[in-house]
């Protein structure tokens, strides 16, 4: 499970990541609404811990934007706005949960938990790709109903490809789905990776395509 959290005061940006992170997630941390709106738009997210007092463009807006894109990931109100406007306006606009500062940590990491529970039992949890398919639950990868092996680094690339449902996906859009922000992975392994899985494809009739210049994108028997 990956979490989006969008907080400016560093500080809490910390101790939440560092929270979130021994509960099992693996955690992003951005400081203002632009950069927030970028990350969405790049990664598929589980939920999304949003400040509203955040620098340039307020929560609410990114919220909004969000929305508007029709980026359903769950978010999680987390503001020092206790006023009942505040928590209608957020509630109104698509927020999922709104949860006030001073907290207690185990509420919020509740709430988190409870979040992504009603998140996943809404949502399939099989991605597929003609005869491929990705069970985002156990992580299993299947090939014509028979389960193969592929290693850890690998299963996010084809993750984040079959996601992106033959949309193109740059290079650093793919380190991004394989590590945290301040993990260090070089284009050159991306690379290693997506060869890797392409003999491991070739054989079900799936091809991974490099757009020049571009990046990546997953084609499927039919597909032109």
């Amino acid at each position: 499970m990956r979490v989006l959290i969008v907080e400016d005061n560093r500080k809490l940006a910390d101790g939440l990541k560092q929270l979130l992170a021994d509960s099992g997630y693996a955690v992003d941390c951005v400081a203002d609404g632009d950069s927030a709106l970028s990350a969405v738009k790049a990664l598929n997210y589980d939920l999304v811990v949003l400040d509203l007092s955040l620098p340039e463009m307020d929560g609410l807006e990114v919220l909004r934007e969000m929305r508007s894109d029709r980026i359903a990931v769950p978010v999680l109100i987390l503001t020092a706005r206790d006023g009942l406007e505040d928590r209608i306006r957020g509630l109104d606009l698509g927020a999922d949960d709104y949860l006030t500062k001073p907290f207690e940590w185990g509420e919020l990491n509740a709430r988190v938990r409870a979040l992504i529970r009603r998140s996943l039992a809404v949502r399939t949890s099989l991605v597929e790709a003609g005869p491929i398919k990705f069970d985002l639950k156990s992580g299993q990868v299947f090939a014509d109903e028979v389960a193969i092996e592929i290693p850890a680094r690998e299963i996010n690339v084809l993750k984040a490809l079959m996601l992106a449902n033959g949309r193109i996906l740059s290079k650093a859009q793919l380190i991004d789905s394989l590590s945290s922000f301040d993990e260090d992975i070089s284009e050159n392994a991306v690379e290693q990776y997506i060869s890797r899985l392409r003999r491991r494809l070739a054989d079900h009739g799936i091809s991974i395509k490099a757009a020049r210049g571009l990046g990546y994108y997953l084609q499927t028997p039919g597909d032109h």
